[in-house]
């Protein structure tokens, strides 16, 4: 597997300041990307076009969404909620609660696959104690556990043929495998696709492009990571701002990469030397995405 190269140094194409920004996603149909700020509570879209720029905010913590495919709006994880949200008109309609019993806990990254369905994690809200789950949410509304015990769930993110879906546990540095039915939705045997090194930065969320490599947002080592089907890392993207959180491909071709960042946890003396902690990046690349799915609802 080739390993792919930047066409232009990363750039900041918005100085958000977001808190925890995450859940990045490229619109197709809007040309626009969408983005989270977790414990800013508020939604983001950057439309590179005309550099035009939206917020929506709220009134807990919105993490992960997807575009509906049925219908306009989103789908989008709160707190503790899957709900729809129709950005034309601000409506907000929750939909479910996964974890009535774990109050300390908060939805964290999520995605669709290709066949509709919503897969989000949660995750302790201090980031401590294992009590993270992974839950798919059906276009008929039915919702169900295929993982419990998680430290810090990030991703997931699938191969191009939907057989393996990958999954970050980023509390342990591990990223995680796992054999998948693109039919029944159902995961299959794991198996440990690498244990990350604490000097490379703890896997957050990630993306897949055509070629079936991982592109992986690195927090605390201020860099995206490119990595072949077997875990071989194939490239960097340094980046100015150390806590890397979420990358999605966009762009025409789906050949920029947008980069997400936070500033929470960052001292004084650190947010000085980090001016654009929390800003939205993009860097071009020879390497192609693939469109994210949409919902089935």
């Amino acid at each position: 597997m080739t390993a792919p190269s930047p066409l232009s140094p990363p750039r900041c194409v918005w100085p958000v300041a977001a808190e925890l920004g995450e859940g990045a996603l490229w619109s197709v149909r809007e040309q626009a990307l969408y983005f989270v700020d977790i414990l800013g509570r508020a939604l983001h879209r950057y439309a590179p076009g005309g550099d035009h720029r939206d917020s929506w905010h709220f009134d807990e913590e919105i993490s992960a969404l997807a575009e509906r495919g049925d219908a306009p709006g989103l789908l989008v994880t709160l707190r503790r909620d899957f709900a729809f949200f129709d950005p034309a008109d601000g409506r907000l309609q929750r939909l479910h609660r996964p974890e009535p019993d774990r109050d300390g806990n908060r939805f964290n990254d999520g995605k669709c696959d290709a066949r509709g369905r919503f897969w989000a994690g949660t995750t302790d809200f201090a980031c401590v104690a294992p009590t993270g789950g992974l839950y798919r949410f059906d276009p008929d509304d039915s919702c169900s556990r295929h993982l419990d015990g998680v430290l810090i769930a990030n991703g997931p993110t699938w191969s191009p043929d939907q057989r393996v879906m990958y999954f970050n546990e980023t509390g342990l540095g591990r990223t995680w495998a796992f054999a998948f039915d693109p039919e029944r939705g159902i995961l299959g045997e794991r198996t440990l696709w690498r244990q990350h090194a604490q000097d490379e930065g703890g896997p957050d969320g990630m993306t897949t492009d055509r070629e079936g490599r991982l592109w992986i947002a690195r927090w605390g080592a201020a860099r995206v990571t490119c990595h072949a089907a077997n875990g071989r890392e194939l490239a960097r993207v340094d980046l100015p701002a150390s806590r890397i959180t979420s990358c999605a491909f966009g762009g025409p071709g789906l050949r920029t990469l947008y980069v997400t960042s936070a500033r929470a946890g960052l001292d004084a003396a650190q947010l000085q030397r980090e001016p654009l902690a929390g800003a939205l990046f993009a860097v071009e690349l020879d390497a192609t995405g693939l469109p994210a799915a949409r919902f089935g609802g």
